[in-house]
């Protein structure tokens, strides 16, 4: 038997078929079995069921949906590890459904329309999203770096260009692979002290704030979070102090501070500790006030580093200056979901965090100036793409921006506004790793992550830099 592999990113077509004759109308479909799966609708899930065209039963009349790949008598399904098995029907053509999706036997075939991953189909049924365990790969303990570069610009730089192009250089190279008239968008968010220890009765308990909600008011991740129920009082220090608004799901609590505003900014610098990334497994440190902020950084609210813009330093951005490369500032603060793994078997079961962005009238009119005249986008960090591609229109028109974001971006998404992205190297299962498989492809990426890995590049937050080019359309999930 001959296995062949369903790609979640195959582009299916729309089938419905057209009239029969009525001796073939009374037929009762033979169905395939399907691999189930959480997000699939009920009517996938079950070999016994059929979903008819339109609001009328007709006998003759099942929807179905295809691609124009030929595949063998078994496949294995993008949501399972399971092969699935396809049994035999008279007058059935061969071929490569989407996860999820129940095939039928027709007689006749005409196209409709094409579907997108991740879109509603024709029926209004959520479409199938991707494996999570496509986005999987093995990382060397040793190559996650600890420290940054000295100096910033030190760092190793692989250009990813067009298929799979790779390019071994140096952050110093950045300025000559940009054009004159290029502009480059730079998140100007600065890490605030975010992690603090504090006191519930007789116990102790650490929160890591990761999204303001008002002045006085933040969502925190807590540990233990099992003592933060609402009412009770956490105690900081004497005069810092937060009451337990409410508790939510996975660790998550709302508290509200004694103090608003920039007071509440002074106590944090006072009493709390940067909260460095988990996987870096260490306490931070003097050294790490300076190393883990951007030297452009001035908006405080984020929690982690937007961590491609550590790599840039005063003497590299009057470089760029010089080359006639434009440079403007959004903010989009970094939460500590960031860190947080995807647990779902599927990216249509993963819920995305908030993060809050602002892009002023000026930055919006400079983005779209440059576009106008043939100048390429290029995103500091998947913070400054996530934002702009939020903010743009389905034309591609960029527009003021101040609220929060849930954008999430996966192979199949359309990018709307930026061309290059630099970007450092992510964490396996990530969503920063599903972003960057959608802005270049998900083979491309593998293989530029095979290569990193083998050439010694360091990984996550103080590690190395990439810089992607973007898909063109049509292979934007490879």
């Amino acid at each position: 038997m001959t296995l062949s592999l369903s790609l979640p990113w195959a582009t299916p077509k729309v089938m419905v078929p057209s009239k029969t004759r009525k001796k073939r109308s009374a037929r009762r479909p033979s169905l395939n079995r399907v691999s189930p799966a959480a997000n699939c609708p009920s009517w996938a899930r079950s070999a016994k069921r059929s979903i008819k065209v339109g609001s009328s039963p007709r006998k003759n009349g099942w929807w179905s949906r295809v691609s124009r790949r030929s595949v063998s008598s078994a496949m294995v399904s993008p949501l399972s590890n399971r092969p699935t098995f396809r049994r035999p029907a008279r007058r059935q053509r061969n071929s490569l459904s989407p996860p999820g999706a129940v095939l039928v036997k027709h007689t006749k075939w005409r196209v409709t329309r094409k579907t997108r991953l991740g879109r509603p189909d024709s029926f209004g049924a959520k479409a199938p999203g991707m494996r999570v365990d496509l986005f999987d790969f093995d990382l060397p303990r040793e190559r996650i770096a600890v420290r940054p570069a000295e100096p910033r610009e030190a760092a190793r730089l692989l250009r990813v260009g067009p298929g799979a192009a790779l390019q071994d250089l140096s952050v110093r190279d950045f300025p000559a692979l940009l054009a004159p008239g290029d502009l480059l968008v730079l998140n100007d968010t600065r890490v605030i002290p975010a992690r603090l220890k504090g006191r519930v009765g007789a116990g102790g308990v650490e929160v890591t704030l990761h999204f303001q909600e008002a002045l006085d008011c933040w969502r925190c991740f807590a540990k233990p979070a099992r003592k933060l129920t609402p009412g009770r009082e956490i105690l900081f220090a004497e005069d810092f102090r937060a009451v337990v608004e409410s508790r939510g799901e996975g660790g998550e609590a709302v508290l509200r501070f004694n103090v608003a505003g920039a007071a509440l900014m002074a106590a944090l610098e006072a009493h709390g500790r940067l909260p460095l990334p988990p996987y870096m497994g260490r306490e931070d440190d003097a050294r790490d006030r300076t190393d883990y902020q951007t030297v452009y950084a001035r908006v405080d609210g984020a929690v982690a580093a937007p961590t491609a813009g550590l790599h840039l330093t005063p003497a590299l951005l009057d470089a760029l200056a010089a080359r006639g490369i434009g440079r403007v500032a959004v903010t989009l603060h970094v939460g500590a979901g960031t860190f947080l793994p995807v647990t779902a078997d599927d990216t249509n079961d993963h819920r995305m965090h908030a993060e809050r962005g602002v892009l002023t009238p000026e930055v919006a009119a400079t983005i779209n100036a440059t576009r106008a005249a043939g100048g390429k986008i290029v995103a500091v960090g998947t913070t400054a793409l996530r934002l702009l591609e939020s903010a743009a229109d389905d034309s591609g028109i960029v527009h003021p921006f101040d609220e929060a974001t849930r954008l999430f971006l996966v192979p199949g998404a359309r990018f709307k506004v930026v061309d290059r992205l630099l970007t450092n190297f992510h964490l396996p299962r990530s969503t920063l790793f599903m972003l960057v498989s959608a802005f270049a492809g998900l083979e491309t990426m593998h293989a530029a992550y095979a290569h990193a890995i083998a050439a010694g590049y360091r990984f996550y937050s103080y590690g190395d830099t990439s810089l992607l080019s973007r898909a063109v359309a049509g292979s934007a999930a490879d």
